[in-house]
């Protein structure tokens, strides 16, 4: 059975858990998803697909590293992406932040990968500490 997930902004910073996965991705468009791809998200808009697969599989945008983080957020939260992004954006660091129903995840540049996770786990303990 589905659970709705954390509401509580307090509660979703302070258990972020992020997890940076092995390899980098790339943004790459097509009119539909070609077989044989194994993206790891796709967004059907109406100007065409947006796929986010390994680095290799398809010429991209955006080379980047994907982070999970492992805090189950409600699709209703508020303030959640918001605050890591401001946390982000003061460090200097690009993102593009996508909600699934389980977990959000965060694409960064490569180069940054390792400053993405020491924001988010300064941000969490920073409201562990209140």
């Amino acid at each position: 059975m589905t659970t709705p997930g954390e509401h509580d902004l307090a509660t979703l910073l302070a258990t972020l858990d992020p997890v940076l996965h092995d390899g980098v991705y790339v943004f790459a468009t097509a009119a539909e998803p070609p077989p044989g791809l194994t993206p790891v998200f796709t967004f059907h808009e109406p100007e065409g697909v947006t796929l986010v697969v390994p680095e290799g599989q398809a010429e991209g945008v955006f080379p980047c590293r994907w982070i999970t983080l492992r805090v189950h957020s409600s699709l209703a939260a508020v303030g959640m992406l918001a605050a890591i992004t401001a946390a982000l954006t003061a460090e200097g660091i690009p993102c593009n932040a996508v909600s699934a129903y389980f977990h959000d995840h965060l694409f960064v540049p490569p180069e940054r990968a390792g400053d993405t996770m020491r924001v988010l786990r300064q941000l969490s303990a920073n409201v562990q500490d209140r």
